[in-house]
Parts: structure tokens; C-alpha cells; sequence
């Protein structure tokens, strides 16, 4: 990711949306002493994307209608403050089959990019947000956040994710499967417990001799949860909720409180619940009772930062305004984890990044391409073998649907992993086509990008063809009618087949340039 030398034309304030199954929440902050967050202003809409759609499998014209008309006025806000948006979606854009519409109708109509983000990606943002809001940097935490359509749960220490999982269990998700109509029935409550315990039985496996010191919920359903148990202990619920604590047991006691109410209209008689969220909090209270339970936990912090602070943070460190070294070394270490996990032969990935990223530089220029490019050549090269752990035939389509499809891919964006995913994928056999649907539903600008990775990283493959680290560097001659690739030996070892097959793989990297492409040994005293 590029990084500025300059901060003069960085702006003074950001704006970050996050796009939920339930809401639309907008906060407007800048960065003050010290890297910390301070906020300028919030804007908010209940406007229950996931609402009337079953197992919210598509948007309902209504509630796209509703989504756009928050986004168009989020933007006016923002426009206002002459801030810069970065607006992230989280469920219930993920499972929807016409999100695209969605987005497609936010760019032309609200002047906004929607980037949909996984729930690793999720928790990872809320993660950072939370580290804004708590003293909890050195703590072992598990971090719980109940939204609308699903529910992530975070394991971290020191700005690290030790173990994180996205559960398609959320507030207005339990109510539409369990509460449709509004009443509750004693079954009804019961059998959405047996779901939620069902649905996290294997999450609880996995965090078996996890850490945990600190218990730190967020967002909305906890926010009103917390408020509400502070209230039942004979106290006003404070101004602000952030770093208040509340019990397991104070919890569970609210279910079942809330479950005693039969219909909407006696719920609303329910003291200190926030009139916006009666018809959802009972689902919402028994998914994080029943999570927190099965976790084992019996005290809850409470962060009033969560996935809009950590996208807004997120931003501000891709614009360099702060932090942006970290962020990068966090993207970087989680292509190396993804690469180990699934590469028998990293030292080969490796020497084929420092040689593609080598070349990068010499071209860029050439190229039209930035430093953002850079990073995403190199995080290609060194997956671009991750699919020979499913099979070695078609195995560059195989590392396409790992990289698409992996949860380990930290503080990218989804429109990055995608690029990386296809550059990766067009290392090998057929060039980019607009016969393959997923490259044809690229941008213009990102197909041109896709094309000239991927031509870079193919004939760099060439230059290590027999897995031995043979060629040291690459030292590139452009002239404005022809590029020469001087590839400078590592040893007294003859190159004639790194030769041979770079010069074979130069195709595409020609088309790309406009210009011949000619491939040479180069003295070993060249630099490249």
C-alpha cells in the first residue's frame, strides 16, 4: 500500500460507513495527538437491510430503496465535512445474491464504493476499533459482537488476531427465524437457544487453550444490553457506556425478562430498552447469552467503538495519515502465514516475489502502476502456488479460490484480494479473457491492472524454472521501442533455460508495453 512523503494534502477529516444487516452507521473523525480517534460527528439509520428476506438470500427492493437513500445522505454529510468515505458492508451484503445491485446503485446514486468485507475481515476492523476505545493492547481478549445477521467472535492479543470466526447468528436474523410476527412463545425462546449453542459448539473446540483475560462486547444489542443490567442494579444508565461491565448472570437475567414480555407492545413497556431495537433485542440478547455461556465467560467489558472506528482507523492508515506501516506489516505477515500454510516450496514463492517485485519497480512507470500494485504483485507471486494443495492440475485456479476464498488474508480490501486472487490465477496457461466471468466483472482500470501483474509475475516464473534461486536479480534496459531483460546470475551456473523460459513467457508482458521484449544474460556485476 502506497504511503505519502508528504502529509500536506492529506485531509483533515475521514468518514467511515459501516453497511450492516440492521443499521447504517456513519462517523466522521479525525486523527489528534498520539494516533487517537476524535470524533466530529455520527449519523445513523435503522434501515434493516436484512429485513423480509428469509435467510436474507436477497435485498427487497424496499430495503435497498431505504439502504440508498441513507447512503445519499451520509455522503451529503460527509461532502460537508470535505471528508473522504470508506464505507464497508458486512452480512447481509455478503449473502445477498444482488448485492451488486446495491452497489452499483450507492456509486451511481450516492457517489459511494461499498467494499463487502468478509467476517474475518470484520472482526479484524472491529478489533482495531476496540483498541481505540479500551486499555486493552497487552490483554489476552475474546471480543463478541452481536450484529444484525451475524455474530463475530475474536480472539487477540497485542494487536494480533490469535483465532477469529464469523457465525451466521445475528439479531434480526434470530427474529426473523424464531420471532417472525413479533410474539414469543417459550418454545419459540428455546429452541433459538438449541440453534445458537448448535451453531457454536465448533468455535468453542477451536479456542480450547486459547487465552482470555478480558471479555469485550460491542455494538448495538450489547450497548442496550449493558445499559439496560446497569439500570436493574438501581443506577441512571451512564452517559457513555464504554469500559462499563456487566454480568453473564445480569444477562441472562434480561433474557429472561425480555422473553416474559409476549408481544411488541408489552416489550415496549420494558424499562430502558431503546424503542428501535424491541422487536430485535430478544434474538440479539440470547445469541451473545448463549455465546458468552459457551465460552465460559462471566464478565463483559463494554467498547463503544467497533466496526466503524476500526474501518475509519483502517483508512486513515491506508491514506498514511497515521499507522500505516502497521497495517502493511499486518497484510504482509498474513500472505506469509496463507503461503505456509498451503505452500511446500515457499523459498521458490519467495525468490519469485523479490524477483517480481524487482521488476515492478524497474516498469512501473512504464506501466502506469503505484506502490499499491507493488504490494499486490507481491502478495500474487508468493501465493500464486497456494492451489498445489488441492491438486497439481489447473492449480493457478485452484490458488484463485484459495486466495478468493481464505479467511486468513488480513487488511486487505475485497477489491485487493480479488486482484491478487487473479493475478495468481493468470500466472499459468490462458492470458486475462473476458470470457472468464470473474475477470470480465472487473473494472476497466483493474482489468488493465490484472493484465499487467500477471504478465510480470508469468515471466519471473521463468526466471526461476528450476527452483533454485539461480538468477540474483533482473535488470531491465526499456528503450522506447524495446525492453531488455538482463537476468544476473547468482552463481557460475548457466541460465540457458531461465533464458529460454522467460523469453517463452514474454508474450503477454510485450502486449502490456506496447514493445518488443528480448531476454539476456546479464554480468554478474549488474544491479538491477
Amino acid at each position: 500500500m502506497a504511503t505519502r512523503d508528504s502529509h500536506a494534502d492529506q485531509p483533515d477529516v475521514i468518514a467511515a460507513i459501516d453497511i450492516g444487516t440492521n443499521s447504517i452507521h456513519m462517523v466522521i473523525a479525525r486523527v489528534v495527538a498520539g494516533g487517537r480517534l476524535e470524533v466530529v460527528t455520527r449519523e445513523k439509520d435503522m434501515v434493516r437491510l436484512g429485513s423480509g428476506v428469509g435467510e436474507m438470500k436477497e435485498l427487497s427492493p424496499e430495503a435497498m430503496d431505504r439502504g440508498v437513500a441513507a447512503l445519499k445522505r451520509c455522503a451529503i454529510l460527509a461532502e460537508s465535512f470535505g471528508a473522504p468515505v470508506r464505507a464497508v458492508a458486512t452480512s447481509a451484503m455478503r449473502e445477498a445474491s444482488n448485492s451488486k445491485e446495491f452497489r452499483r446503485r450507492a456509486r451511481d446514486e450516492a457517489g459511494i464504493d461499498v467494499d463487502v468485507i468478509s467476517g474475518t475481515e470484520e472482526a479484524r476492523l472491529i478489533y482495531l476499533g476496540v483498541l481505540q476505545a479500551l486499555p486493552v493492547f497487552d490483554d489476552s481478549i475474546v471480543l463478541v459482537d452481536v450484529g444484525g445477521g451475524s455474530t463475530e467472535v475474536l480472539f487477540g492479543q497485542s494487536g494480533s488476531v490469535e483465532h477469529v470466526r464469523s457465525v451466521k447468528l445475528g439479531a434480526l436474523r434470530m427474529t426473523n427465524k424464531f420471532f417472525p410476527d413479533g410474539n414469543v412463545l417459550e418454545k419459540s425462546v428455546s429452541k433459538c437457544r438449541k440453534h445458537v449453542r448448535s451453531k457454536v459448539a465448533s468455535l468453542v473446540y477451536e479456542s480450547i487453550g486459547i487465552e482470555r483475560s478480558v471479555a469485550v462486547v460491542c455494538s448495538g444489542t450489547a450497548l442496550t444490553l449493558a445499559a439496560m443490567a446497569i439500570q436493574r442494579r438501581g443506577g441512571e444508565s451512564p452517559m457513555k457506556l464504554n469500559a462499563e461491565t456487566f454480568t453473564v448472570t445480569e444477562l441472562s437475567a434480561l433474557v429472561e425478562e425480555l422473553a416474559a414480555a409476549p408481544d411488541l407492545d408489552s416489550r415496549r413497556m420494558v424499562p430502558g430498552l431503546d424503542s428501535s431495537r424491541v422487536d430485535i433485542i430478544l434474538g440479539g440478547a440470547i445469541v451473545l447469552e448463549q455465546v458468552c455461556i459457551a465460552l465460559g465467560l462471566t464478565e463483559l467489558t463494554v467498547s463503544e467503538y467497533a466496526l466503524r472506528e476500526g474501518a475509519l482507523l483502517d483508512a486513515m492508515q491506508r491514506l498514511g495519515v497515521a499507522g500505516a506501516d502497521e497495517l502493511a506489516g499486518l497484510r504482509r505477515s498474513s500472505v506469509f502465514h496463507l503461503m505456509g500454510l498451503c505452500d511446500d516450496d515457499p523459498d521458490h514463492s519467495i525468490q519469485i516475489a523479490r524477483l517480481s517485485t524487482m521488476l515492478h519497480d524497474a516498469l512501473c512507470s512504464r506501466l502506469g502502476l503505484s506502490n499499491e500494485s507493488r504490494e499486490l504483485l507481491e502478495a500474487a507471486a508468493l501465493l500464486a502456488n497456494v492451489g498445489l494443495f488441492i491438486a497439481h492440475s489447473a492449480h493457478h485456479k485452484h490458488s484463485y479460490y484459495v486466495i478468493r476464498n481464505s479467511e486468513h488474508l488480513m487488511g486487505f480490501t475485497d477489491r485487493e484480494i480479488e486482484i491478487i486472487a487473479q493475478t495468481a490465477r493468470y500466472h499459468r496457461k490462458s492470458a486475462p479473457s473476458e470470457k472468464h466471468a470473474e475477470f470480465a466483472a472487473l473494472s476497466p482500470a483493474d482489468q488493465q491492472l490484472v493484465r499487467s501483474l500477471a504478465s510480470m509475475l508469468r515471466v519471473v516464473i521463468g526466471m526461476d524454472r528450476n527452483h533454485d534461486g539461480r538468477v540474483a536479480a533482473v535488470k531491465v534496459v526499456a528503450e522506447q521501442d524495446s525492453v531488455t531483460l538482463g537476468l544476473v546470475p547468482a552463481d557460475s551456473r548457466e541460465l540457458d533455460l531461465e533464458v529460454y523460459s522467460t523469453s517463452d513467457r514474454s508474450l503477454s508482458l510485450s502486449d502490456c508495453l506496447g514493445v518488443p521484449v528480448a531476454v539476456e544474460v546479464a554480468p554478474r556485476d549488474a544491479t538491477g
